[in-house]
């Protein structure tokens, strides 16, 4: 019988990594769940995954700190014994005409962002074993080019560059790396301070005329983490009903 696989997904604790956690548990993954600051939130998505009859362990850390992400991965490797699966979907977003943009707050935004999946995307691809596979999080957004968003939106293409390129050097390791790109997602992070014209709105987008739920995201990630996804490398899966 195959060992069971093991991921790391950063973020884990809220919102849509909360649910990737759920998911890739729910299928027979071992996860380490990784977050930045919110402890009973972390030890919640853990108690669910056990309820449920799954593996989880949790581990706080800042994913632009080398050595904290480093310590994820140790924990990793020391409780379940590798990893095969890293899903990046720690982020913050900042919105702001780019007049009105506060330097300080986009350098704080690209820490988080773009160091951050740098950091992690490096370290996963130093120890991800043979057959794995890393997914980052980009945006849909990027295509929509939406004012206010400029500081977002490009930090995120500059995830979707670093996603692409990184696919190819993994060439002779049979790791596949690939990036999902969310259209508006019904999450409480999401939802917050959006009144109902706005999410009506943004309901309306899509030809299927509803918002993604943190299932429908965490059920590509799921894909691409699984057996059938392997042939699906190097690539960004805008996961968005049909928004172009």
């Amino acid at each position: 019988m195959n060992n069971p696989r093991v991921a790391i997904v950063t973020g884990g604790s809220r919102g849509i990594g909360r649910e990737v956690v759920a998911r890739l548990a729910a299928e027979g993954h071992r996860v380490v769940v990784s977050y930045a600051g919110n402890h009973l939130a972390a030890e919640e998505a853990v108690a669910d995954v056990v309820r449920a009859g799954g593996q989880a362990v949790a581990i706080a850390g800042d994913v632009a700190d080398e050595k904290a992400m480093a310590a994820v991965f140790d924990l990793a490797d020391s409780v379940y014994g590798g990893v095969d699966v890293v899903v990046h979907a720690a982020g913050r977003m900042t919105l702001s005409p780019l007049v009105e943009l506060d330097l300080a707050e986009l350098d704080s935004l690209y820490r988080t962002n773009v160091r951050g999946a740098f950091v992690v995307a490096r370290l996963a691809a130093l120890r991800v074993r043979t057959g794995g596979a890393i997914i980052t999080f980009s945006t849909s957004v990027i295509a929509l080019r939406r004012p206010g968003y400029s500081a977002y939106a490009a930090g995120k293409a500059a995830v979707e560059t670093l996603t692409q390129i990184l696919a190819q050097e993994m060439r002779g390791r049979d790791i596949t790396v690939n990036a999902v790109a969310p259209g508006p997602t019904a999450t409480e992070l999401f939802l917050d301070g959006k009144d109902e014209q706005t999410i009506a709105a943004l309901t309306a987008q899509p030809p299927l005329e509803r918002l993604g739920t943190p299932g429908d995201i965490a059920g590509a990630v799921a894909f691409l983490a699984g057996p059938s996804g392997r042939w699906v490398n190097g690539q960004v899966v805008r996961v968005n009903g049909g928004i172009v």
